[in-house]
């Protein structure tokens, strides 16, 4: 682990703030599961701690949902320093047999169902392929194989403004890096297709891909989300009022991140009337999806996004956001059709 990482872990407090809002503490009640718990570990593991499977449960039962960085007195950011830990261990080959599913299925096929369907079996006129182009749109795994239908209104919709794809998009990498493994050769070849393709503007409808292409890749091409983007192209967009009654979820990785809240929600109110959550922006609560929790600890991540669909409003006709992993965990739990990406509504509103 880093210099820097240790003294991060060094300066926790043990206050304990982190257990009023930590949302896997919350459904657990183990000390383990929550900021405090794993920051104690992992000065454990620095000391020389042998790690077993109740250690490999507290790191990776963590969502990264950042919402501990948010009230930490410390000024620590918990998620960080628990995504170090997995990658300390998992450097060692000390992993849960979930993480090697995962990371095999992507190495293996470039995306996270471990799938060799086409990537771009969504888009049904491949004519509409550019070889070069000022934006990307960079579609991810969840919707290039499960919300196709969201994937190709979103190109529809950026390729008014000239936007193409990659023709042989690979994962983002995103679920390797949140599970401790590295992602060098998917950053490498994306990045090859985005330089050659010469975009100045990669935008992507995933939260996860948003951070990471931000964060993780080289610093060539600014990245902005689709709500982003559409926000700054509104008035092009001509939107005729709907009448409807949404919530707007905030994903934890486009939200508490990257401080991306008031770009959706202008797109919401330019068609509709927006009720928000009885948590929102920086205090919203986390679908349960994110940081491999979904994929590793399915009944907990469930239980997670039970209770945010709870802290919808009554009365409305859809809940919104910004994430296919977060459509996907609310659906599963009892949103069903009534959970809709962004795009999703304001196809709905376009002429």
């Amino acid at each position: 682990m880093l210099k820097e990482d240790r003294k991060a872990i060094d300066q926790c407090v043990r206050c304990g703030a982190c257990r009023s809002v930590c949302p896997v503490f919350q459904e657990s009640g183990w000390e383990s599961s929550n900021a405090r718990g794993r920051m104690l570990i992992l000065r454990g593991l620095n000391s020389g701690l042998s790690p077993d499977h109740q250690v490999l449960d507290s790191l990776n039962s963590c969502t990264t949902c950042a919402i501990c960085t948010e009230i930490c007195p410390a000024g620590i950011s918990p998620p960080g320093l628990v995504e170090s830990g997995r990658r300390q261990l998992a450097s060692k080959g000390i992993t849960t047999g979930k993480q090697r599913l995962l990371a095999g299925n992507i190495l293996s096929s470039g995306n996270t169902f471990g799938i060799k369907d086409e990537r771009l079996s969504w888009l049904a006129d491949r004519s509409l392929i550019s070889k070069k182009a000022e934006y990307a749109y960079f579609v991810g795994c969840m919707n290039s194989y499960r919300y196709r239908e969201t994937a190709a209104r979103t190109f529809a919709i950026l390729h008014r403004f000239g936007a193409t794809v990659l023709p042989a998009e690979r994962c983002c990498g995103s679920p390797l890096l949140r599970t401790g493994f590295e992602a060098h050769k998917l950053v490498k070849e994306n990045s090859r297709q985005i330089r050659e393709i010469g975009a100045s503007t990669v935008i992507t409808g995933c939260a996860g891909c948003y951070t990471t292409l931000k964060n993780s890749y080289p610093n060539e091409f600014e990245v902005k989300s689709v709500a982003e983007f559409l926000a700054e192209h509104i008035s092009e967009l001509y939107l005729n009022r709907l009448d409807l009654n949404v919530s707007y979820h905030d994903p934890c990785h486009l939200g508490r991140h990257s401080r991306i809240f008031d770009q959706p929600r202008e797109l919401i109110e330019a068609i509709c009337c927006l009720k928000e959550m009885k948590t929102s922006r920086e205090n919203a609560g986390c679908c349960g999806g994110g940081g491999g929790v979904r994929f590793g600890y399915k009944d907990l991540s469930m239980k997670m996004a039970q209770k945010r669909l709870a802290e919808a409003p009554d009365c409305i006709d859809y809940i919104v956001t910004s994430c296919p992993l977060c459509i996907r965990n609310l659906r599963d739990a009892g949103g069903a059709d009534r959970v809709i990406d962004l795009v999703d509504l304001l196809t709905m509103a376009l002429p």
